[in-house]
């Protein structure tokens, strides 16, 4: 398992060179020629080693100075342990680019150890990116027993004045790493009893009066049909409904935001058998929306002073979906949180049963001003917007905008998608009041009639509904992603909430 880099700042004055293992320069295409930047810290260095490093970097004249492009040159200097420089690509320098820089920096010393003065970043825009990006691109997760060699972080000083960026990046990166660590632990650990443990200790850590946790089990969940046709499958521990609320000392009027996310600890598909098989394998993951909530909620209540101006509710609607005699069978009629009925047609679309009774739960007995929920939920999702971006559902317009506004700032996109209207006739049933899965007629239109059925449960709140089926799983390590699941959510959720 990887250790998270360090990551800190320093003024060019309080720099000792022979103090670090590595130093890394951008460089970009000028007019002419690739340009070097930061040039006072580049004058600094040029004296230090007895190098021209232009004249060094013209070397390489295949060299493109695109984002992420990264040479690696020796360079021994007599009595010190410093013996590379990196030359690293970061294009235009916009925030995306910086973030790419960061990605490739941050894989080249992955688990090494080495202490790395990182002058890439010359402005304040784009210095958090940077940031969270070297932290990130350095997430790895196993339990081997015993690991080929031992593994120690890689740090990074940063060079210049980026305090403020810096504690930002921190809150944004370690919620991140959090919710990865709990979608990569496996099933055979990870259940909802597990869940509710790390939120406890989460919550215990941080240490915040103004955090709470209520857990709902047994008898608590009489009323939440959802949850219990689908987590009574796997009776032992059986489900769990997790609520975890941030209400500092004299929030009382200030925005009430509830985010519910869905936390299907392992995804079977039920008696509707997942086909084939091997799509079973990643359903570790498929409660990543309620680890993007818990970590969200507690990365707020960390930010301390510098907080929003806002309370926040989380409900993590934690269930395991198993094929067992307990198992909720197609044709089951089921009654949710505030007396809707339901058919079950297809046990395999689980997770809008679970986060129907987090909304309606939410809208009878929370009252609040937002309403969101975010949860792996189709695969219809990727179809369209393939894996760079998550389907984002709402009828408020200036509330799309800001959610936009606030993945395109954090790195974490999302596309607002319609709700057609026109399809909730495949909603209809004969015996209940809708069913689930919006199957005849077939509009082919699957996250979006999934986000038609999830709407009646919000009642009448303002609501926005984040199906991340696409970005929350990368099938490879690639940016700032690893393999397996990527802590989709916490970034996009963290940043809307200091926006409000």
């Amino acid at each position: 398992m990887a250790l998270a880099p360090k990551i800190d700042c320093l003024l060019q004055s309080e720099i000792e060179l022979s103090n670090y293992d590595a130093i890394a320069i951008s460089f970009a295409k000028g007019e002419i020629e690739l340009e070097i930047e930061n040039p006072k810290f580049v004058k600094a260095v040029e004296k230090y080693f007895g190098l021209n490093l232009t004249e060094l970097l013209k070397k390489w004249p295949e060299a493109t100075g695109k984002a992420g492009e990264l040479l690696e040159v020796p360079a021994d200097a007599e009595g010190t342990k410093l013996s590379r420089i990196y030359f690293v690509g970061v294009g235009t320098a916009t925030p995306e680019e910086l973030r790419k820089a960061g990605v490739a920096l941050s894989r080249k010393v992955k688990n090494s150890g080495a202490k790395v003065l990182n002058a890439i970043v010359t402005t304040k825009e784009g210095a958090r990116s940077h940031l969270v990006a070297l932290v990130l691109a350095g997430y790895s997760w196993g339990l081997k027993s015993a690991p080929a060699k031992e593994l120690k972080a890689a740090s990074f000083d940063l060079v210049g004045n980026f305090a403020k960026e810096l504690a930002s990046a921190q809150i944004f990166a370690t919620g991140v790493w959090r919710a990865r660590d709990l979608i990569h632990t496996p099933s055979n650990i990870k259940n909802p009893q597990w869940i509710a443990n790390q939120a406890k200790s989460l919550v215990a850590k941080v240490k915040s009066p103004a955090l709470k946790l209520e857990i709902k089990s047994g008898a608590a969940l009489t009323k939440f049909g959802g949850l219990l046709a689908v987590g009574n499958s796997s009776p032992k521990p059986g489900p769990r409904l997790i609520q975890i609320s941030y209400a500092p000392k004299g929030s009382k009027n200030w925005p009430h935001v509830v985010l519910v996310g869905k936390g299907i600890t392992f995804d079977t598909g039920g008696v509707s058998l997942k086909r084939p098989y091997d799509t079973m394998v990643g359903m570790k993951s498929d409660m990543s929306g309620a680890a993007a909530v818990l970590a969200t909620v507690v990365a707020i209540a960390e930010m301390g002073s510098s907080a929003p101006k806002v309370r926040i509710t989380g409900l993590l609607m934690c269930a395991e979906n198993a094929l067992s005699s307990t198992s909720q069978r197609p044709s089951d009629v089921i009654t949710h949180f505030g007396g809707t009925t339901v058919e079950v047609i297809n046990t395999d679309a689980e997770g809008r049963l679970v986060l129907a009774d987090g909304l309606a739960y939410a809208d009878a007995k929370l009252n609040p001003d937002y309403l969101v929920d975010i949860a792996t939920l189709t695969g219809s999702a990727t179809l369209g917007l393939g894996r760079q971006y998550a389907a984002m559902y709402t009828r408020d317009l200036s509330l799309a905008q800001s959610f936009y506004d606030a993945g395109q700032s954090c790195g974490e996109r999302v596309w607002h998608m319609p709700l057609i209207d026109d399809y909730k006739i495949a909603l209809a049933s004969e015996v209940a009041d809708f069913n689930h899965t919006a199957e005849k007629p077939d509009f082919n239109g699957g996250s979006i009639t999934a986000a038609l059925f999830l709407e009646h449960f919000a009642g009448k709140r303002t609501w926005v509904h984040l199906d991340i089926a696409g970005p929350a799983r990368s099938e490879s390590d690639s940016g700032e992603n690893p393999k397996g699941g990527t802590g989709f959510g916490v970034r996009l959720l963290t940043e809307w909430l200091t926006s409000l």
